[in-house]
């Protein structure tokens, strides 16, 4: 069978990554094009377009890039029909999926989900969109199904979530080692900076970020760079004693850290399933976040507390994002009472999200469809 995937980002990277293999176990005779990034083609996806060259963030960022919005969707629907799939799977990037998905359907192309479009926290009128475009949705959330079904009556599949795997397949991590390789203090406890992947957002947050470096000497900091960012956009960042920059090693650099702080994102529930304290930050374009404030109706903004119902983690977002406030918290998380009750609220998240096997269940329901 023909598959064409497209994910916009570097979680969805990750999480097509996945997929293209269970696709590829399951369906020995898989032909996979892409939009993705080094992991879904390393997964034997062929790369229509990298999505090193999609990552806009927030309204404005949005609109003062249209245009090339514009023809990358006029390059998407063309490079669709010549490839002609037996199987669209959108991974979610739902401002430009959905798009797609409303012309792939009038061109009679079968359409599935991955990892929902989060109506649940903004817009949620587009569920019409969603039922008239997409035949079949594999929700990664437990709270999504019943959202979905009993909200809006439209019957989604509840595969687990990908992270689970993606975690526990990943190499373990010698901390000595670790630090060695990469020529950091041995006697220091590293507190990781995950300031997010795209331009806009990471220069926002890592100047917030490093502003509380200087007060903690006891420990080290270490930037968690992101792989759709170049050294040199960091280098303005580093000329701080005490701070190193590690790219593309996200998941070793927690699981060596003892505390972070984190953009919010998927990178909160990543950090969480590594069992990290953090707090979780974020501060947008002034505009943008006026706008998101208004049409997003939710209690938190990291996928920790939404999963719980309840604030676990710390949101420190927009004017309260700033260097005495995260000094206040990050105090709180590096207190051993404190961190004993997060990681006890991780267990407990873990075990809601449900077990291993999301992209084998994906995989397997997909390949079924087409039968």
């Amino acid at each position: 069978m023909k598959y064409y995937i497209i994910a916009g980002e570097a979680s969805g990277d990750l999480h097509g990554s996945n997929l293209i293999k269970a696709l590829k176990k399951n369906d020995p005779q898989a032909d996979i094009r892409c939009w993705g990034g080094d992991l879904m083609r390393n997964a034997g996806g062929t790369l229509a377009k990298h999505y090193k060259e999609l990552a806009f963030m927030g309204f404005l960022e949005v609109l003062t890039n249209i245009s090339t919005i514009f023809k990358n969707i006029s390059y998407c629907k063309e490079d669709i029909k010549a490839y002609n799939p037996d199987l669209l799977v959108f991974i979610d990037y739902s401002g430009f999926n959905l798009r797609i998905a409303k012309w792939a359907k009038a061109e009679n192309f079968k359409t599935s989900y991955y990892i929902a479009p989060q109506i649940w926290a903004s817009r949620e009128g587009r569920i019409q969109k969603i039922k008239n475009t997409i035949d079949a949705m594999y929700v990664t959330l437990p709270f999504e199904k019943n959202f979905y079904k009993n909200k809006h009556n439209f019957p989604v599949n509840f595969v687990g979530h990908p992270l689970i795997d993606a975690i526990d397949n990943y190499p373990k991590v010698d901390i000595e080692g670790f630090k060695k390789e990469h020529n950091l203090n041995q006697n220091k406890p590293i507190i990781a900076l995950l300031p997010g992947s795209r331009k806009q957002e990471v220069a926002k947050m890592l100047t917030v970020m490093l502003s509380v470096a200087k007060n903690y000497t006891e420990y080290q900091f270490v930037i968690a760079g992101a792989p759709s960012l170049d050294l040199e956009f960091y280098t303005p960042f580093l000329k701080q004693s005490g701070v190193t920059l590690i790219a593309n090693k996200t998941y070793d650099l927690l699981q060596v850290s003892h505390a972070a702080l984190v953009t919010s994102g998927t990178a909160t529930l990543e950090t969480a399933l590594f069992k990290v304290p953090q707090v979780v930050c974020y501060k947008g374009n002034w505009i943008s976040y006026q706008i998101a404030k208004r049409i997003i109706t939710l209690k938190y903004i990291s996928l920790v507390n939404l999963i719980m119902d309840k604030e676990v983690v710390k949101e420190l977002i927009q004017d309260d994002l700033n260097k005495n406030n995260l000094s206040i918290e990050l105090d709180k998380i590096l207190n051993p009472e404190k961190r004993a009750l997060l990681l006890s609220e991780y267990n407990k998240l873990e075990q809601k999200l449900g077990g291993k096997g999301a992209s084998e269940n994906t995989a397997t329901l997909m390949i079924d469809s087409l039968k």
